[in-house]
Protein backbone atom coordinates (compact mmCIF):
# COMPACT_ATOMS: atom_id res chain seq x y z
CA UNK A 1 0.00 0.00 0.00
CA UNK A 2 1.51 3.39 -1.14
CA UNK A 3 0.28 6.53 0.79
CA UNK A 4 -1.26 8.73 -1.56
CA UNK A 5 -1.54 11.60 1.45
CA UNK A 6 1.88 13.05 0.66
CA UNK A 7 2.47 15.54 -1.22
CA UNK A 8 5.10 15.34 -3.78
CA UNK A 9 8.86 16.93 -3.26
CA UNK A 10 8.48 20.19 -5.36
CA UNK A 11 12.14 21.70 -3.81
CA UNK A 12 14.79 21.65 -6.72
CA UNK A 13 18.40 19.83 -6.25
CA UNK A 14 19.69 23.23 -5.17
CA UNK A 15 17.00 23.17 -2.09
CA UNK A 16 17.45 20.25 -1.16
CA UNK A 17 21.20 20.37 -1.06
CA UNK A 18 21.02 23.34 0.92
CA UNK A 19 18.90 21.64 3.39
CA UNK A 20 20.94 18.89 3.82
CA UNK A 21 23.61 21.47 4.78
CA UNK A 22 21.58 23.21 6.82
CA UNK A 23 20.70 20.34 8.72
CA UNK A 24 24.33 18.93 9.31
CA UNK A 25 25.74 22.30 10.82
CA UNK A 26 22.81 22.20 12.96
CA UNK A 27 23.09 18.96 14.11
CA UNK A 28 27.48 19.34 14.19
CA UNK A 29 26.04 22.43 16.77
CA UNK A 30 23.97 19.95 18.37
CA UNK A 31 26.42 17.67 18.94
CA UNK A 32 29.14 20.23 20.34
CA UNK A 33 26.78 21.74 22.93
CA UNK A 34 26.36 17.65 23.89
CA UNK A 35 30.01 17.36 24.34
CA UNK A 36 30.36 20.21 26.48
CA UNK A 37 27.31 19.36 28.60
CA UNK A 38 28.68 16.06 29.29
CA UNK A 39 32.56 17.32 29.76
CA UNK A 40 33.93 16.27 32.92
CA UNK A 41 35.19 19.89 33.95
CA UNK A 42 31.73 21.13 32.90
CA UNK A 43 30.24 18.88 34.76
CA UNK A 44 32.45 19.27 37.74
CA UNK A 45 32.26 22.80 37.47
CA UNK A 46 28.46 22.27 37.40
CA UNK A 47 28.68 20.14 40.90
CA UNK A 48 31.28 22.90 42.71
CA UNK A 49 28.34 25.77 41.44
CA UNK A 50 25.56 23.99 43.34
CA UNK A 51 27.78 22.62 46.23
CA UNK A 52 28.70 26.79 46.46
CA UNK A 53 25.39 27.44 46.14
CA UNK A 54 24.18 25.41 48.92
CA UNK A 55 27.02 26.67 51.27
CA UNK A 56 25.79 30.10 50.38
CA UNK A 57 22.36 29.63 51.03
CA UNK A 58 22.81 27.15 54.53
CA UNK A 59 25.60 30.18 56.05
CA UNK A 60 23.30 32.93 55.04
CA UNK A 61 20.18 31.18 57.51
CA UNK A 62 23.11 30.13 60.02
CA UNK A 63 23.87 33.76 59.73
CA UNK A 64 20.63 35.07 60.33
CA UNK A 65 19.83 32.11 63.20
CA UNK A 66 23.00 33.43 65.25
CA UNK A 67 21.85 36.93 64.81
CA UNK A 68 18.85 36.33 66.07
CA UNK A 69 19.84 34.18 69.19
CA UNK A 70 21.93 37.26 69.44
CA UNK A 71 19.63 40.07 69.62
CA UNK A 72 17.80 37.71 71.93
CA UNK A 73 20.69 37.07 74.52
CA UNK A 74 21.48 40.77 74.12
CA UNK A 75 18.19 41.75 75.06
CA UNK A 76 18.39 39.78 78.40
CA UNK A 77 21.42 42.05 78.96
CA UNK A 78 19.84 45.62 77.56
CA UNK A 79 17.16 47.43 78.75
CA UNK A 80 15.32 48.77 75.26
CA UNK A 81 17.22 52.38 75.64
CA UNK A 82 20.54 51.03 75.87
CA UNK A 83 21.21 50.88 79.31
CA UNK A 84 22.87 47.04 80.46
CA UNK A 85 20.71 45.40 83.12
CA UNK A 86 23.08 44.97 86.22
CA UNK A 87 20.92 43.15 88.02
CA UNK A 88 21.41 40.35 85.49
CA UNK A 89 24.94 41.25 84.09
CA UNK A 90 26.94 40.48 87.61
CA UNK A 91 25.29 37.05 88.43
CA UNK A 92 26.51 35.98 84.98
CA UNK A 93 29.81 37.59 85.10
CA UNK A 94 29.94 35.48 88.90
CA UNK A 95 28.97 32.60 87.53
CA UNK A 96 31.74 32.99 84.68
CA UNK A 97 34.51 33.74 86.95
CA UNK A 98 33.41 31.03 88.80
CA UNK A 99 33.74 28.42 86.05
CA UNK A 100 36.96 29.59 84.66
CA UNK A 101 38.04 29.44 88.74
CA UNK A 102 37.52 25.66 88.70
CA UNK A 103 38.73 25.02 85.63
CA UNK A 104 41.88 26.61 86.44
CA UNK A 105 42.30 24.68 89.81
CA UNK A 106 41.39 21.65 87.94
CA UNK A 107 43.92 21.76 85.29
CA UNK A 108 46.80 22.68 87.91
CA UNK A 109 46.00 19.36 89.76
CA UNK A 110 46.03 17.11 86.98
CA UNK A 111 49.47 18.68 86.26
CA UNK A 112 50.51 18.26 89.87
Amino acid sequence: MSDTSRTPDTRTPAQIEADIKHRRTTLADTLDEIGVRVHPKTIVGDAKAKVASNIDHTLGRAYVGVNRVVGDVKGQFVTEEGAPRLERIVPVALVAVGLVGLLVVGTRRRKR
